[in-house]
């Protein structure tokens, strides 16, 4: 496409520009990068429980010992995000993104060599680090790049990547263990990154709207405005976007600031909440079913019917966002949810019904979950959008933790499959709730918006 002005001089605001034109080739090319940095963390942050069963019986140990290394890649997880976010937001996004896969890719590689179960377990939690770092500087550099009218779409498409990753560590540790090892899928899943972070060095570009806020050259502005848009905009005198004025001078008094705040806590309860559900029933789903009375097969048949629709749920719920509220979409994806879930505790009588039952649960579930880093990306202004979004998911890892500690616990307390789904559907509503006093509260919030202008 040949470059066509807007015109040559003056002011452009950045964002209204991208909302103008088509999507092109190169925000496509930031779409897979982006895509592939979330398939590999999906691969990444799964390797361990597919790789687990091989190394017990390597090691000689009892299962119940991998305890902590399991747990430490989720307190990774977590403070990898909370942490990466500010230093996004203060250094650049595709700093600390580029660092993160560089990190978690030789992490990952170290742990294939790891001598003993303790250097297991550090290994694992760093990285977990690198991993909770990259998610939401993906998340937040697609964001700035799309175009408003598709933004949640390419965020929820790009976050597709993620299960799919998973679920492609599966198949292909199930084709190298029983030849290479146990070791070759951790080997694997860190050269993949230590290369893709190579071509992330030349490739990715930075957010241009983290540009604009921070005041770079407007040489490299235009030129990058450019490559993305086609404009000829070689002639500007300013670059401008137009939000909410910022809050507070730093990331984190944004995020806290009044004016967040009340949002922010709803955020990290939704998604909190969420992964109580989904880590309660990834976790323990095939055992509630055996003891149930079916058989392990059948049990881990209808177990996988829970993540199989996500990808179906995820578009579906983007595509809604970009055409209505997209705190109400999400909120009764919830809400549908938690009804789906009961239905599921009361469905046991028919097992082809049952099995439409998980599927479409977890195709809303997976959905509304998978949503939310859109919806936090859309909260916050260019000054503290990474560590809104960093800090919503590692927060919301701690519900990861507690869903699959509170599984056991129910099981312990033996209570009968209908009622632990009957209990299920209260985080569903307690997130859908959230979303709507989120949407209230941001109502209130002045729409007054302040030009934020480079040199």
């Amino acid at each position: 496409m040949h470059p066509s002005s807007p015109p040559s001089t003056g002011t452009v605001d950045v964002q209204t520009l991208i909302d103008n034109r088509p999507l092109s080739a190169y925000q496509w090319a930031i779409l897979v990068l982006c895509f592939l940095i979330v398939a590999i963390d999906g691969f990444d942050t799964a390797a361990m429980g597919y790789v687990a069963p091989a190394l017990v019986q390597d090691w000689g140990i009892d299962k119940s010992t991998l305890g902590p290394v399991m747990s430490a890649a989720l307190f990774g997880l977590a403070f990898g995000a909370i942490f990466a976010g500010p230093m996004a937001d203060r250094v650049g996004r595709k700093k600390v993104l580029v660092l993160s896969v560089f990190f978690f890719g030789a992490c990952s590689l170290a742990t294939a060599f790891a001598p003993t179960l303790w250097w297991l377990t550090v290994l694992r939690f760093l990285t977990g680090l690198g991993l909770g770092a990259a998610m939401p500087n993906a998340v937040t550099l697609i964001s700035e790049f799309a175009p408003s009218r598709r933004r949640a779409v390419l965020v929820n498409t790009m976050f597709c990547g993620f299960p799919l990753g998973a679920a492609a560590g599966g198949f292909f540790a199930a084709a190298v263990i029983p030849h290479f090892g146990w070791q070759s899928v951790l080997q694997f899943g860190g050269v993949v990154p230590l290369v893709l972070g190579v071509v992330l060095v030349f490739a990715l570009p930075e957010s241009i709207r983290f540009m604009v806020v921070h005041h770079y050259p407007n040489a490299r502005i235009a030129d990058l405005l450019t490559r993305v848009t086609g404009a000829n905009v070689a002639g500007v005198e300013r670059f401008t976007i137009h939000e909410t004025a910022p809050a507070a001078h730093s990331a984190i008094g944004t995020v806290l600031a009044p004016r967040y705040l009340l949002g922010s806590v709803m955020l990290w309860l939704t998604y909190f909440m969420g992964l109580v559900i989904f880590y309660l029933l990834t976790s323990w789903l095939p055992t509630l079913m055996k003891d149930a009375g079916f058989s392990l097969q059948r049990a881990s048949l209808l177990t996988a019917l829970f993540p199989l629709g996500g990808g179906i749920g995820t578009i579906t719920a983007g595509w809604l966002m970009d055409r209505m509220n997209p705190n109400k979409v999400v909120a009764v994806m919830y809400g549908l949810a938690g009804v789906l879930i009961y239905t599921v505790g009361h469905g046991m009588g028919d097992q082809v019904m049952l099995g439409v039952l998980i599927f479409m649960a977890g195709t809303v579930m997976n959905g509304a979950q998978a949503s939310m880093p859109t919806l936090a990306a859309g909260f916050y202004p260019t000054q503290g959008r990474a560590t809104g979004v960093a800090w919503m998911l590692g927060i919301g890892r701690f519900g990861g933790i507690t869903g699959a500690l509170l599984g056991a616990e129910l099981l312990r307390m033996r209570l009968g499959f209908d009622t632990i789904f009957t209990l299920l559907t209260i985080p569903a509503f307690i997130a859908m709730a959230a979303l709507v006093v989120k949407y209230l509260s941001a109502r209130d919030v002045a729409h007054a918006t302040d030009v934020v202008a480079s040199h």
